[in-house]
């Protein structure tokens, strides 16, 4: 029998959904790359990571298409195959159990970055929103175990990294928040690009000790949740 997934699971694909296809509005990813999962306690089930499917433009998936994991990688739900880079994300599920949500996106600004430094400085004070400068993980091939480890070691105290010469990855409680640190990482590149591109110039960064005051006002930023 075709194991059943419960509301929550549903309505939590349908929020990653929703998230894919805004990466690929939002000029993040360009056709089907990039992925996106998120961790889920279904009551039948247990405990479940959804994954975008390999190669399918997010436009053509819909509630039937579904597609599970147990956290040790096995398929439960679904027949489509889940992303290449199915090993890093049942890496940061298991390092990081905060961490309910991930975007992986191939980011123009953030991927360029990428081929120049091996942390992003902290030029401005989002970068306190990743625990500080945004490192970036060395260059491994695409959907293998050693580029998880790479990813992990670089996520370390962070909520955020570089991939070299392949984009980002986010992390976060939640599908939303994990977007936003991926788009505000993609700005922050941006920044940094901009400025450092200005020839004899370096741009200022912001020390230790404004980074952590910024931490701490960013903080209780936005409207009080219940």
């Amino acid at each position: 029998m075709t194991p059943t997934p419960g509301p929550g699971t549903r309505a939590a694909w349908t929020e990653l959904l929703a998230t894919a296809r805004r990466s690929v509005a939002d000029g993040l990813v360009t056709g089907t790359s990039g992925n996106v999962s998120v961790r889920v306690d279904d009551p039948a089930l247990g405990t479940l990571i959804l994954v975008t499917p390999t190669g399918v433009p997010y436009g053509d998936l819909g509630a039937d298409d579904l597609v599970a994991v147990d956290p040790s990688g096995r398929q439960v739900l679904g027949t489509l195959r889940p992303t290449s880079e199915l090993p890093l994300h049942l890496a940061v599920h298991r390092d990081r159990p905060e961490a309910r949500a991930v975007v992986h996106t191939h980011a123009v600004h953030a991927t360029a970055a990428s081929l120049l430094v091996d942390e992003i400085p902290p030029v401005h004070y989002v970068s306190a929103l990743f625990g500080g400068p945004v490192r970036v993980a060395p260059y491994a091939l695409y959907g293998t175990e050693a580029l998880a480890e790479a990813v992990r070691a670089a996520l370390a105290d962070r909520t955020a990294c570089l991939l070299a010469h392949h984009g980002t990855l986010a992390l976060a409680p939640d599908l939303p928040t994990a977007y936003d640190r991926t788009a505000q990482l993609e700005w922050l590149c941006h920044v940094w690009l901009t400025a450092a591109a200005l020839p004899a110039r370096t741009p200022r960064v912001l020390s230790p000790e404004q980074l952590a005051e910024a931490a701490r006002k960013l903080s209780g930023y936005g409207q009080p949740r219940d």
